[in-house]
């Protein structure tokens, strides 16, 4: 065995899977507030909080969650800081992409939910690859194309049913299976694209340079706090806003 990807135990596949479904399901429901208001610029925004909710937590936390488990026995991993932080910007900078194709419009429209299942899709893998391109060990990291080719599949295919439950995100089944599956995309396609890698290694190579996971795990979520504070406290007052009594007037 070259690496593993469960060295911490398998209790942190739940807690990964659990953060995506968190993740991923507040965005969703930002989506939902984006189709159902005709205002460009609130819509716009209200996808810019689903981005950051999907792509920021939904798929970049949970991926280095998930990365706690992986290590190489006897040899150390380490992660380049910049590299990290780009993978970042393009989950979320891809995600914002796939939802503006599916949430631009309040109408639903097939050819809007395919697109823009795929570029939500894609985005879980640019984060994914983006995020290993970003390990460092003593040696090389290959991949098996086949697995690479059905993460991608897997989390098109499911990134696509998350979308197409959001039309019916104002019942509390669909919300939260829209959740579920997104957060089983993020997690289905990282297990997958992570059982594709193929690791050469080198005990005789010098130590990777870069930081330990440990060690910006505090910062990401002080980051994905603030990520999530805003979209809840934008989403709990659009919802105490529309469930508001309308005043009477008397004649």
């Amino acid at each position: 065995m070259d690496h593993e990807d469960f060295a911490m135990g398998h209790w942190l596949v739940v807690l990964a899977y659990l953060t995506s479904v968190v993740g991923c399901a507040l965005g969703l429901a930002c989506t939902l507030q984006a189709r159902s208001t005709d205002n460009a610029r609130t819509r716009l925004i209200w996808l810019g909080l689903a981005a950051v909710s999907i792509g920021g937590v939904g798929i970049w936390v949970m991926h280095f969650i998930a990365m706690l488990g992986f290590s190489t026995p006897g040899l150390p991993v380490r992660y380049d800081v910049l590299r990290t932080a780009l993978s970042a910007v393009l989950s979320v900078a891809a995600v914002f992409c796939g939802l503006l194709v599916f949430g631009v419009r309040s109408r639903f429209a097939w050819k809007r939910l395919l697109l823009g299942g795929v570029l939500t899709g894609l985005a879980v893998n640019v984060m994914h690859y983006t995020g290993m391109w970003a390990v460092q060990i003593k040696g090389t990291i290959g991949y098996d194309p086949t697995l690479v080719g059905l993460s991608v599949v897997i989390a098109v295919v499911a990134a696509t049913a998350a979308l197409w439950f959001t039309v019916g995100l104002d019942k509390l089944l669909p919300r939260l299976a829209a959740g579920l599956v997104m957060g089983a995309a993020v997690t289905g396609m990282h297990y997958t694209g992570m059982a594709a890698v193929r690791l050469h290694l080198d005990p005789a190579a010098p130590d990777p340079s870069g930081t330990e996971v440990f060690s910006f795990l505090f910062p990401v979520f002080v980051l994905a706090a603030l990520a999530m504070a805003v979209p809840i406290c934008a989403v709990l007052m659009a919802s105490s806003s529309t469930e508001a009594p309308r005043p009477t007037t008397v004649a």
